[in-house]
């Protein structure tokens, strides 16, 4: 079992931290929020004063930061986690992160003789609570074959993508696509209520047809067929739109860095931002439907 410090314990990082210690690693946390930290303090982890704390006298550090200007102040610096962490020491940063903040701070790592992997998550609040996540990992095969363990308390799917940043790179891609599947879903609902055809039937066929996709199955717009999904409970966020178009965000900013072209991804955005920026923002994105009908 590993002594695990745990930099950022809130709606997913918390769930993920509480897994590590039913697993039987030891957990030390830092948060921003001390209410965060004490959630983990009651499952049995102990509290850091400081995210240097956090990440000296243990064997991995992971984090779960919101944006990648964040991962770079918390690691880098004379004051960063990297500079503060004995040699030897394993970082993990689950953030969903821009490509180039995930490579840079990996190589910075590296340069202090550091093993470090870039590792967002799918799965949700859902997946987080029930160690269900799915991993997409970049980094060395060192650095994996060393995580991987830690890595399995937290996930069900663990899977190596390659090289520094490939994480990220995975998790853009992903959720371009789910972005633009969860607008093709909920254009074909309001053109099937429009032409006289009921949601549940809408649903039955395309579940298992062609057209069936995760946003489909999983997160249904409308109310009724899919019990878990927002829609039955007033859109309530599970994954809050606001994440959606910062994922999207992030697609098209590495979309312009390779000189990729990604014309429904860039829809997508426009139309997210335009949900978000309409008052939206709390809402789960799949309430992108309501914007649909009232844009028919």
């Amino acid at each position: 079992m590993a002594n695990i410090g745990f930099i950022g314990v809130g709606n997913m990082g918390g769930p993920m931290a509480r897994n590590l210690l039913k697993a039987g690693h030891k957990v030390k946390a830092f948060d921003l929020m001390p209410e965060l930290v004490q959630k983990v303090v009651e499952a049995g982890g102990t509290k850091a004063a400081s995210a240097q704390e956090a990440a000296q006298d243990v064997d991995a550090v992971i984090s779960m930061l919101p944006a990648g200007k964040h991962v770079l102040s918390v690691y880098t610096g004379e004051k960063g986690i990297l500079a503060a962490a004995r040699p030897g020491t394993l970082f993990i940063d689950s953030s969903t992160i821009d490509v180039k903040s995930a490579r840079e701070a990996i190589a910075a790592a590296e340069a202090r003789g550091m093993l470090m992997l870039d590792a967002p998550v799918s799965g949700g609040v859902a997946g987080a609570e029930n160690a269900a996540l799915t991993f997409m990992v970049g980094g060395t095969d060192e650095a994996f074959a060393r995580a991987k363990p830690i890595l399995e308390a937290m996930g069900k799917k663990i899977v190596h993508a390659g090289g520094a940043g490939n994480g990220q790179v995975a998790k853009i891609c992903n959720n371009m696509v789910l972005g633009i599947s969860m607008i093709a879903v909920s254009e074909a609902f309001v053109m099937a209520e429009k032409l006289g055809l009921s949601a549940q039937a809408m649903f039955d066929i395309v579940s298992s047809s062609s057209g069936s996709c995760w946003a489909l199955v999983n997160h249904c717009p409308v109310p009724g067929p899919v019990p878990n999904s927002a829609a039955n409970r007033d859109y309530k966020p599970g994954f809050a739109a606001e994440l959606m178009l910062k994922d999207l965000k992030l697609s098209q900013e590495a979309a312009r860095s390779a000189g990729a072209q990604t014309p429904l991804g860039a829809e997508a955005t426009a139309l997210f931002s335009e949900y978000v920026q309409g008052g939206n923002g709390p809402s789960d994105y799949s309430g992108i439907i309501r914007m649909i009908r009232s844009m028919a």
